[in-house]
């Protein structure tokens, strides 16, 4: 296109080099039609414009230029002639007429001037009127092209009668006889005793033989159904045998006449992983926005007319006749848009829908057989959901049809992708209905019988609609209430990894629900979960991976997980990184593990982290914030902080603090503050600018991230050279710090109090932080019951008493009293910490009256005793600066 486009505009002469754009009213329209096109791509095809190119897209086809036997040109336009619009050229040779040079283009096809004498080249103007596809043209061009086309095809649709009388074939050894007979009993006949000819499908033009196209023998007709076909010809044939169809017409419904074509929006949407797998939440519920791409005024393919013919027999005809129409539409690719356009333009969704309501099991069957393929589109869906078509599916799971049960379960899984689907398939009582499909247990077998075959089908078709339909927080819950739990337990030892796969994906989103992550603990799921990472299946190790990223935020669960052997193989997964959801998923479980000490361990044993480090770069955003997290967690340990830093780790953990993702912008300062807090790593860090990234992090909105960012930077402050002067350098960064203490976020409040505790230790920077008001907001903040704050707080203000009046003025602000009730708290650090505050304000006369009348006293007395040192000596040395005040009191009101 580029080239195309390069060559369609007009430049002026380059002396050197390239040259430019002549400013001349052509080269301006296709500027603005460029301009107007890349505006409007990414809002009408965000999907797509999420898609970054790094290289030409190819792909590979199966054709080559033998196939089309021997006297072919291959046939591409050049780049000048596609600026037209024109695609390829053909030269026909029809039996009755001279050769036929062609042109085919985005219009349609026409004849074009034939190849120039004595020339390469060809004349490509344009000398008849244009068709929409070539077999329209020859059948104006060749009559001995439309005579040696299929008459029964033809027929089939030119005609909308069922008594006109056709042409009976039978295919002998490869052969085609026939005899006149009308189409009734072609039909009847037919469908049970030629179902084994469907290889025979299309007519040979070149060989004249005039094949049927049966296409009957994948619609549904097992053998059984072709005896119960056979069995009931006699009947039929003796009585008028309609389908009744109560059609429901829409608003916008189209009479099952003449259809007037306007251009129609098209919508697509995502594959099965991104609809079903994204985690779920109460606030989910992932409503589903189809992409709508609206279409101009182009040709509608040959597939849009002949369904357009095949609706007629669908709203009207016999049972066989509508068997045979649903059989012929599924010969169509009812994924391909156009096809999808024309179900919903002419009316058929709502009469495949309506024959689901009739006691027609052969029309339900190929009915279903069709809303299963087209529900794969989001608009298809929503349509179908809009119609009531899952109401009806709901109650089909109770029939005794087993291919029925299957065929609408597997619908609904593809229908309840979005939140008012998955409503009504609980409204309407089919989350009871799924679960009971789970009952149809054939699990010790490693081979299957035909019949355990059947069933485990139908536990796999309602597995996956459970899938679908466990995105609902309500429809969890109503799962387990159902008694889904116990069954999806059971089917999770089987060795099957169709039926696996849906059940351990309905697992794993359930398992954001507390009581299903303790059901799936008790019941003995854990073993199982670990064991399928095994599987050669890799969505299935996926999803199990998932499930375990979800349910390892309990340590019970981590603990099982390494005790049946489940970090071994998490940790031989990390070499599979070409599949990124299943990268995301172990990395995640990884991470969660990680969060016990003893799984760390097990970890560096299988040289996990090693690998971690060496998947930090060119990964989605999604990996890595599960990559880091778990560095982030391994890094408590000492040992491994030396393994990231001799892994040349460091570097892309201070790059990634450039980000803008905040849950990886969270994660990565968890790490990059763990790695600090060794001198080694604190020099690269420093080098590398990394501290100042932190402190500019402190300016995020995020509170999450301002917290994290300010955790991290206090063992950056603690172990780096000249820390005073460094963060002096700061431009701002002590007044930005100081001015966190406004915070309302009580994580942001207790890492701001703690990064001040250590830039306190400067006496530069505590003069600087003064003059910025800390005191008064420091003493804001002494009335709170949060343990966490309260530590770091009483840290905050014992340092920052060492400077000028500051002891005076947290006493004038009221922070005094309040400390003195921090006493009283079950947390020994906070204990440690007033002890070390109240010491240091006792240095004035004011604050120790204010702490004598509070109490302090007793409270201190009992903490002198204390096996903690610093507690200790700060207790005495408070009590006894209160104690001297009390002297001095006495001997100077005593003389």
């Amino acid at each position: 296109m580029g080239l195309a486009l390069a060559r369609a505009a007009q430049w002026t002469a380059a002396g050197s080099g390239t040259g430019t754009l002549e400013i001349i009213p052509l080269n301006e329209s296709l500027l603005n039609q460029i301009i107007k096109f890349a505006e409007d791509f990414s809002t009408r095809y965000p999907q797509e414009a999420a898609c970054v190119f790094r290289e030409p897209l190819e792909w590979k086809t199966q054709l080559g230029c033998s196939v089309f036997g021997e006297g072919y040109e291959i046939c591409r336009a050049p780049p000048w002639r596609q600026v037209h619009g024109e695609i390829c050229y053909l030269v026909i040779k029809p039996h009755d007429s001279d050769p036929l040079y062609i042109t085919c283009s985005i219009a349609g096809v026409f004849l074009n001037g034939g190849q120039l004498k004595g020339k390469d080249d060809i004349d490509y103007e344009r000398k008849s009127d244009v068709y929409k596809d070539i077999v329209t043209f020859l059948r104006e061009r060749s009559p001995r092209f439309v005579e040696n086309m299929s008459k029964q095809e033809y027929n089939f649709f030119k005609e909308p009668t069922y008594e006109k009388n056709y042409k009976r074939m039978e295919v002998v050894d490869g052969k085609v006889s026939g005899q006149s007979q009308n189409l009734y009993d072609f039909t009847e006949k037919n469908v049970g005793e030629k179902v084994k000819s469907s290889a025979a499908r299309r007519t040979s033009i070149d060989k004249k033989k005039l094949e049927p196209s049966m296409t009957w023998k994948n619609t549904g007709l097992s053998a059984s159904h072709s005896d119960k076909v056979t069995k009931q010809n006699t009947e039929e044939e003796g009585r008028s045998s309609t389908v009744s169809l109560k059609i429901k017409k829409k608003a916008s419904g189209i009479s099952s006449g003449s259809v007037k074509i306007q251009p129609a929006s098209t919508c697509k949407t995502s594959g099965r992983f991104e609809d079903v797998s994204e985690s779920s939440s109460e606030t989910e519920e992932d409503e589903e926005q189809p992409v709508c791409h609206q279409e101009g005024n182009t040709d509608l393919l040959s597939e849009y007319w002949g369904i357009q013919k095949l609706a007629k027999y669908l709203k009207g005809g016999n049972p066989t006749a509508t068997v045979i129409a649903l059989c012929s539409m599924r010969d169509f690719n009812l994924t391909q848009e156009t096809c999808q356009r024309a179900i919903r333009d002419i009316g058929c969704l709502e009469v495949l829908i309506n024959l689901l309501d009739t006691e027609e099991i052969r029309c339900q069957i190929g009915s279903l057989k069709i809303l299963k393929e087209i529900s794969q589109n989001a608009a298809m869906r929503h349509e179908i959901a809009d119609l009531g078509g899952l109401q009806i599916m709901v109650k089909i799971l109770d029939s005794p049809d087993k291919d029925l049960k299957c065929l609408a379960a597997e619908t609904i899984a593809n229908v309840a992708r979005f939140k008012q689907a998955r409503r009504t398939v609980r409204q309407h009582g089919g989350i009871k209905r799924l679960v009971k499909l789970l009952e149809y247990i054939s699990v010790g077998s490693t081979s299957l019988t035909p019949y355990q075959a059947k069933d485990t089908e139908i536990a796999r078709c309602g597995a996956l609609a459970l899938w679908s339909c466990s995105k609902s927080t309500k429809n969890k819950e109503a799962i387990r209430k159902a008694g889904g739990i116990p069954l999806l337990a059971r089917w999770l030892k089987c060795s099957h990894a169709n039926i696996l796969t849906p059940v351990v994906g309905t697992l794993q989103e359930c398992a954001s629900e507390p009581s299903y992550r303790l059901a799936i603990r008790t019941e003995g799921m854990i073993e199982n979960l670990v064991k399928n990472l095994n599987s050669e299946h890799e969505e299935l190790q996926m999803h199990c991976a998932s499930a375990i990223f979800k349910c390892a935020e309990d340590k019970e669960t981590r603990d099982l997980v390494r005790q049946h052997g489940g970090l071994q193989p998490l940790s031989v997964l990390l070499g599979n990184s070409e599949n990124k959801p299943l990268l995301a998923a172990v990395t995640g479980a990884i991470w969660k593990c990680a969060i016990s000490r003893e799984n760390v361990s097990k970890f560096r044993e299988y040289k996990a982290i090693e690998a971690l480090v060496g998947l930090l770069t060119d990964q989605p955003e999604e990996v890595l914030v599960n990559i880091v997290g778990a560095l982030g967690e391994c890094c408590q340990e000492p040992i491994n902080r030396t393994i990231i830093r001799k892994c040349d780790g460091i570097p892309p953990l201070v790059k990634l603090l450039t980000g803008t993702d905040q849950a990886l912008l969270v994660n990565v300062t968890k790490a990059v503050g763990a790695c600090a807090t060794e001198p080694e790593n604190m020099m690269i860090i420093d080098r590398l600018d990394g501290v100042r990234l932190l402190w500019s992090l402190l300016k995020n909105p995020n509170p999450d991230v301002q917290a994290s960012a300010a955790w991290a930077i206090c063992p950056c402050v603690e172990n780096a050279k000249d820390a005073g002067e460094m963060v002096r350098s700061f431009v701002g960064g002590l007044e930005l710090v100081v001015n966190l203490l406004k915070s309302k976020n009580k994580e942001v409040l207790a890492s701001v109090c703690a990064a001040i505790t250590n830039i306190a230790k400067d006496e530069e920077n505590l003069a600087v932080i003064t003059d910025h008001g800390v005191v008064p907001l420091l003493s804001k903040l002494a009335n709170t019951n949060n343990n966490k704050l309260r530590r770091h707080l009483a840290e905050a203000i014992s340092h920052c008493c060492m400077w000028g009046n500051n002891r005076v003025t947290f006493g004038e602000t009221k922070a005094v009293a309040p400390l003195v009730r921090y006493l009283k708290s079950n947390d020994p650090s906070v204990h440690r910490a007033t002890a070390q505050a109240l010491y240091q304000l006792s240095e004035d006369p004011s604050n120790c009256i204010t702490m004598h009348e509070n109490g302090v006293v007793k409270l201190l007395l009992a903490m002198v005793g204390s096996t903690d040192e610093t507690l200790q000596e700060a207790a005495a040395g408070c009590i006894a600066n209160i104690r001297r005040l009390a002297l001095a009191t006495e001997k100077a009101k005593y003389g």
